[in-house]
């Protein structure tokens, strides 16, 4: 008789990649995915434990689910990931309806763990994190059929002040091209059009590898021989690590999107010294301009933190005379999170909630303006969109993408007239602008290509 799981994947898609790990193992052991909780058998929860507003989703989460662990005798309820590596021990009297905790190494044993939950054994298990993932692992995509995410590498070894992920994922691992190769092929033969390369910082990949031979660059380009997926595109890119390289790859190859997803997270050298990141404001305005010069039509997307200890008025202004003068595509502003066990927990200068929020306030009401400006540059124009499916908004509307927007992350194209599939790249000629959405409707001259 089939065991039916409930399974919640929190944080980003390189957690979602290792969930899918777990679903395909908990799959081939006889589980199948149900939509509703009280039906479950297995509850589990893949956590996201870099920030507090994350752990705090996540214990939401667990405490939910405990009730219908508890109304349903015989329910387990698992709690794997992040957060679990991050706290440990102190989850055990934290969370006592949950009857396993799983750090981010030994998940991809979920299946012969859940299996002896009936036996006497330890209900926390927290190696350290040496996990490196390969093809001979099953997965199971979660994602829509037409869209995927290959995670190159796992763990970090870059150390700024205010992120823990080095200390939870463990030191950069990146997988041998050969292996990322011939997933990349089977996502291709299975229908994904378009892959999304992730990592803490995928510009590291290979420096771990101690060959000369394996970067990003050479990835790429093994991956774009493998397979004939549309559509590449890269996530999490380490300013000081964009080599001209990567960029002229970029200009050649079609099939490569014109995206940077760069993580900036200040402009000010002084709070990028504070932050202890490897560059300073000169280099920053030197790569924008060397990706404007080199391939000028690329998509940039930044992300920003606000309220980081010591900053003041004229850093946040910074901030938004950069904003004013590059006008990027995308842009993400967090207020700073003071996490314990972080290098600038103890920094002087914290801010309060109030003035980070206001901060916040000020830089997304400008960056919304931009992007209203930009996206109106658009009206009249067509160009491919790879098509969602029915839009979350509304049955009557179809929802797609541009190869500037990311999925998840980034606004969408609502689809007004016209018929096409989900998984299609249609020709849609934009009609309206807003800040972060577009309207538009298949042109005559849609393809699927």
């Amino acid at each position: 008789m089939a065991k039916n799981l409930f399974m919640v994947s929190l944080g980003c898609p390189k957690n979602l990649v290792d969930s899918e790990i777990m679903l395909a193992q908990l799959s081939n052991d006889g589980y199948q995915l149900c939509q509703e909780p009280d039906a479950a058998d297995l509850l589990l929860v893949n956590t996201c434990g870099f920030i507090q507003p994350a752990v705090e989703e996540a214990i939401e989460q667990v405490i939910a689910l405990g009730q219908y662990r508890q109304n349903k005798p015989g329910t387990r309820l698992v709690v794997t990931g992040c957060m679990v590596q991050r706290y440990g021990k102190a989850l055990l009297e934290e969370l006592p309806e949950v009857d396993l905790f799983v750090g981010v190494d030994g998940f991809h044993h979920i299946a012969a763990l859940v299996a002896e939950l009936d036996r006497p054994q330890h209900r926390l298990i927290i190696p350290a994190a040496r996990f490196l993932m390969n093809t001979a692992m099953p997965r199971m995509v979660s994602t829509p059929p037409h869209r995927a995410y290959l995670k190159i590498s796992e763990g970090c070894s870059n150390r700024c002040a205010y992120c823990l992920i080095p200390a939870i994922r463990g030191p950069l691992r990146s997988r041998p091209m050969v292996d990322l190769a011939g997933e990349a092929a089977g996502l291709g033969r299975a229908g994904v059009r378009e892959l999304t390369l992730v990592g803490q910082d995928v510009t590291a990949y290979g420096i771990d590898l101690g060959s000369k031979e394996a970067n990003l660059p050479a990835l790429i380009s093994t991956i774009l021989a493998s397979c004939d997926t549309d559509w590449l595109r890269l996530l999490y890119l380490y300013p000081n690590r964009i080599s001209d390289e990567l960029l002229a790859l970029m200009a050649a190859e079609e099939r490569l999107l014109k995206y940077l997803d760069i993580p900036l997270q200040h402009i000010s050298s002084r709070v990028l010294k504070k932050m202890n990141r490897p560059f300073a404001t000169g280099q920053v305005h030197a790569l924008l301009e060397r990706i404007r010069r080199q391939v000028p039509e690329t998509a940039i997307r930044t992300t920003f933190i606000v309220g980081f200890p010591g900053e003041t008025e004229q850093d946040v202004e910074e901030i938004a005379d950069f904003l004013r003068t590059y006008r990027l595509s995308n842009v993400g502003i967090f207020t700073y999170s003071n996490e314990e066990g972080c290098a600038a927990e103890h920094f002087s200068g914290q801010h309060s909630e109030e003035s980070k929020q206001q901060r916040y306030d000020y830089l997304m009401e400008l960056q919304a303006q931009i992007s209203l400006e930009n996206n109106r540059k658009l009206i009249g124009r067509t160009m491919p969109v790879l098509v969602e499916g029915l839009s979350r908004e509304s049955d009557l509307l179809l929802e797609g993408r541009t190869r500037s927007q990311a999925p998840e992350i980034d606004g969408c194209v609502y689809i007004t007239d016209g018929q096409c599939a989900a998984g299609e790249i249609v020709m849609v000629k934009i009609t309206e602008a807003h800040p972060y959405d577009l309207v538009g409707v298949i042109a005559d001259t849609a393809q699927d290509a």
